[in-house]
C-alpha cells in the first residue's frame, strides 16, 4: 500500500460520501458534493503522477485505479439520475452507455488476467475519464449556482437564459463524454482482439 495506492483507496471511499451529499436535500448540498468530487478527482491526478515519478507503478495500482475512477464517475451519473432534474433526462442513456462499456472492459480485463496479462488504462480511457469528470463538475457547479448562489443576487432572477446556457453546456459535455466512452470501449476491444478471438 504505497502512497499512490492509498490515494486510490481514498477515492473509492469518497465516492459513496459524494453520492450521499449529492442526493440529500439540504442547503448548499451541491457545493458540498462538488468539493468532495473535486478532491476525489485530484487524487486521480496525483496517484498516477506520483507512481510514475517515484517508479512505484504496481499491478495492484493498475488494477485498482480504473476501478476507483469507475466507482466515482458512475456514482455521479447515478446521483444526477436520482435528483430527477428535468434538464438531465438524457443522463439515463449516458449511464447506460457507461455501464455497458464498463461491464465489457471489466470482462475483457478478467479474460486477459486469466492469460496472465494486466490491462492498464490507455490514453482513450484516461481522456474519457477526464471528460466525464469535467462534465460532472460542470453539473455540480451549475446546480450549486442555480440553487444557492443566484438567489443571493436578485438582479439575476429575470436572466433565465443563463440557466439555459449552463444546462446546454453541461449536456454537451455529458454527451461528449459518452461518445468518448464508446470510442474507448471499442479501442479496448480492438487492441485486445487476439484475447477474444472466437476461433480459440
Amino acid at each position: 500500500m504505497n502512497l499512490p495506492n492509498k490515494l486510490t483507496v481514498i477515492r473509492m471511499i469518497l465516492a459513496p460520501i459524494f453520492l450521499l451529499l449529492m442526493t440529500l436535500s439540504f442547503e448548499w448540498h451541491w457545493f458540498c458534493a462538488l468539493v468532495v468530487f473535486v478532491v476525489a478527482s485530484i487524487t486521480d491526478l496525483l496517484d498516477g503522477q506520483i507512481a510514475r515519478k517515484r517508479g512505484i507503478v504496481t499491478n495492484f495500482g493498475k488494477f485498482l485505479d480504473p476501478i476507483a475512477d469507475k466507482i466515482l464517475t458512475t456514482s455521479a451519473f447515478l446521483g444526477i439520475m436520482a435528483t430527477d432534474l428535468e434538464c438531465y433526462k438524457g443522463v439515463a442513456w449516458i449511464t447506460f452507455i457507461v455501464l455497458i462499456r464498463e461491464f465489457t472492459v471489466a470482462s475483457l480485463r478478467m479474460l486477459c488476467a486469466s492469460e496472465g496479462t494486466v490491462v492498464a488504462a490507455d490514453m482513450w480511457g484516461k481522456v474519457k475519464t477526464v471528460f466525464q469528470m469535467i462534465a460532472i463538475i460542470m453539473v455540480l457547479a451549475f446546480e450549486w449556482f442555480k440553487a444557492d448562489v443566484f438567489p443571493l443576487f436578485s438582479f439575476l432572477d429575470g436572466l433565465t437564459w443563463i440557466n439555459t446556457v449552463m444546462d446546454v453546456t453541461a449536456n454537451v459535455f455529458l454527451w461528449l463524454s459518452a461518445l468518448l466512452t464508446i470510442i474507448s470501449g471499442i479501442n479496448y476491444l480492438v487492441v485486445n482482439r487476439k484475447v477474444i478471438d472466437y476461433r480459440k
